[in-house]
């Protein structure tokens, strides 16, 4: 096998009270890219479509964690890699990781897989650091093993694999603007106060018991960020409002999807999640500001090949 096609997904990261360590993975929704052997040696980025990204692969976040990747081995060939841009930039979907997980899943494909998908991840975090100016793993964990991931540590790394009740669906809204990682970081406190830390610790601790016992009323009342939302929030427009018509059309909660723009709401069940994608686009409509939705049920595969 000597090409191999791969569809990427899109990722929501933090989900709500889990900052920078949980994350899930969505469907549908993602990059495709083509990972080539060819003789000459190193990574060459020959095709990109969607959007201006750089062709340099020290420049650009699917090279740099393919170059990691290829460093630690000693090969007398190279890869080629297609880009097929369909995650915007800066949506705070995961695009930056998509692009990180693809360019080394299709490589490790191609080499018969000598890599587990923890190594695949910390290969990864060489490339979403490019993006976001620091290494975290809590979008490129879940495009790699699917469905919720908690990033248990980054030194050593550890993923542990949460599970998803059968009848969870997300809804995302993407405004069409672009919020950039490093810069969503940097408004953030540097120390909280107590009452606030326990409160958070509480929330996440609940929803990881309420993701293992399928419970959904323990999600709604655990879907809660009194540490990071009160400040990101204040980026994206109209997010009090959006999140408002979320619950009342019968969501368990809504949140920050990354660093925003987008904003992700969880729903028991498609028809649920059907009307409060239905209310989400009347209600930002009235903004004028262009935007996505997307409905989707948790990707609990993860990556994919297409074809090869």
């Amino acid at each position: 096998m000597n090409e191999i096609r791969i569809f990427s997904p899109a990722t929501v990261a933090n989900v709500s009270c889990g900052f920078d360590v949980m994350g899930f993975c969505l469907d549908h929704v993602g990059d495709e890219m083509v990972i080539r052997k060819v003789e000459q040696k190193g990574i060459h980025i020959v095709h990109i479509e969607g959007f201006d990204l750089p062709y340099d692969a020290k420049l650009n976040v699917a090279g740099v964690s393919a170059l990691a990747m290829y460093d630690t081995l000693d090969l007398d060939f190279g890869f080629d890699i297609e880009i097929y841009k369909n995650i915007k930039p800066g949506s705070g979907i995961g695009s930056s990781a998509a692009s990180a997980v693809g360019s080394v899943f299709g490589m490790n494909e191609l080499l018969n897989r000598p890599f587990n998908k923890t190594e695949l991840t910390a290969f990864a975090i060489k490339g979403e650091a490019l993006a976001s100016k620091c290494e975290h793993a809590d979008n490129l964990a879940p495009a790699i093993f699917g469905g919720f991931t908690l990033v248990k540590s980054l030194a050593p790394l550890q993923v542990l694999e949460i599970p998803s009740p059968d009848n969870l669906y997300a809804v995302i809204i993407h405004p069409q603007i672009e919020i950039k990682t490093s810069e969503a970081r940097a408004i953030l406190p540097g120390q909280i106060s107590l009452d606030k830390a326990i409160t958070q610790w509480a929330n996440f601790g609940s929803l990881i018991h309420a993701l293992h016992t399928s419970n959904y009323d323990l999600i709604k009342a655990s879907l809660q960020d009194v540490v990071v939302e009160p400040h990101r929030s204040k980026l994206i427009p109209y997010y009090d409002r959006v999140k408002e018509a979320a619950l009342h059309a019968g969501a368990l909660g809504s949140g920050i999807s990354g660093s925003g723009p987008s904003i992700f709401t969880l729903c028991e069940g498609m028809q649920t999640a059907q009307r409060v994608a239905d209310e989400l686009k009347a209600t930002y409509a009235e903004t004028g500001i262009a935007f996505d939705i997307h409905v989707s049920k948790i990707n609990t595969e993860g990556i994919r090949i297409i074809n090869s």
